[in-house]
């Protein structure tokens, strides 16, 4: 009976771990590259190869609960959360301020 928990928890971890590579990938695949240039961080071809990687393995990770893929929790995952955190904690911000104004731009700056 525990074991069946664990295998639910991690599998709510492992999909929890696919939606953030997806948000990496698609806000990577939308900002301009010289948002990337202007913001002093790696190119943006480089980060798309990252965070392609991320959402691959990260959806092998989760889809092997299903028996489908890799159920099992390994580097290549480990390393695909870091490489999706890294991007949303550190390139997406500092690139966002780049990426040029819209309408939730205060006078303060974005809301």
């Amino acid at each position: 009976m525990l074991y069946g928990l664990l295998d639910y928890i991690f599998w709510g971890l492992a999909i929890a771990a696919f939606g953030m590579s997806v948000w990496a990938l698609v806000h990577a695949i939308k900002t301009p590259a010289k948002a990337f240039q202007a913001a002093g961080k790696l190119s943006k071809n480089l980060w798309l190869v990252f965070t392609g990687l991320a959402t691959i393995f990260t959806l092998a990770s989760a889809s092997g609960y299903l028996g489908v893929g890799f159920a099992m929790l390994n580097i290549f995952t480990i390393a695909s959360v870091i490489a999706a955190g890294v991007y949303l904690a550190d390139v997406k911000p500092a690139v966002n301020e780049y990426r040029g104004g819209g309408s939730n731009q205060g006078p303060y700056g974005p809301w």
